[in-house]
């Protein structure tokens, strides 16, 4: 499906296409292909060569690499105007992991190719994917430090919370996480396991904290949550 079916107005919305003057956008979403993928379905795989790079239109992605020792973690995840699969960028012949609609998604791809002249054609893309490699380091930095000197509780709360800030939409009893997430994915992305994302979200049901009985988390007390994961409050299991 060519990119220029997409309503503009929809693609003006998003940081890569913002600043582009409609005839440029034009230009950008017809050199385009739009990729609408089911809940399930792969963008690309860990290992491929990487010959697209996307931006995320709607819906949401998870991005999973798999350790030379064998095991799944959930690197991130991709929201609605994010550039991903920028392997070139990264100066990578393969794509470093696998990217996965949690939900109904559609993209926009671009042929490899084309990555120089769109960043130096357009300054927008050059400018997102400052953004989305600062982003990146930056979440990586704050992944290890939390690692290294943080108890699973306090890791867990800062993951829910950012996740919260990235896909959150109030609701009358608090924020829900807006695509299904599960305890699966908080123990791949706070480095635990099932078993103790299960024992905190339990705990902090029962302290009306969280509702975890959905797909779709909802934060019903984010303040208390902020406390506990900044450690001014004990954590529920200590």
């Amino acid at each position: 499906m060519a990119g220029a079916n997409l309503d503009r107005s929809v693609l003006k919305g998003l940081a890569p296409f913002a600043r582009l003057a409609d005839p440029e956008l034009a230009n950008v979403t017809e050199r385009a292909v739009s990729r609408r993928l089911p809940a399930g379905a792969d963008a690309f795989g860990q290992g491929d060569p990487a010959e697209s790079f996307f931006v995320l239109v709607y819906g949401r992605l998870r991005v999973t690499q798999v350790t030379p020792a064998g095991e799944q973690i959930v690197v991130r995840m991709i929201n609605p105007g994010d550039l991903f699969g920028i392997a070139k960028a990264l100066r990578l012949a393969t794509y470093p992991g696998t990217a996965t609609a949690v939900v109904e998604s559609v993209a926009l791809s671009w042929p490899m190719s084309e990555w120089d002249e769109m960043v130096a054609l357009y300054p927008s893309f050059a400018a997102s994917t400052i953004q989305t490699i600062g982003g990146r380091l930056q979440d990586a930095h704050t992944r290890i430090l939390e690692m290294s000197t943080e108890a699973v509780e306090r890791r867990l709360g800062h993951t829910v919370l950012r996740l919260a800030q990235q896909a959150g939409r109030a609701e009358q009893d608090g924020i829900r996480i807006d695509f299904p997430i599960s305890k699966q994915d908080l123990a791949e992305m706070t480095g635990t396991t099932l078993h103790t994302v299960s024992r905190v979200l339990t705990a902090w049901d029962s302290a009306g904290l969280v509702d975890s009985g959905r797909q779709k988390l909802l934060i019903k007390n984010p303040h208390r949550l902020l406390l506990i994961a900044d450690g001014i409050e004990p954590g529920l299991l200590t």
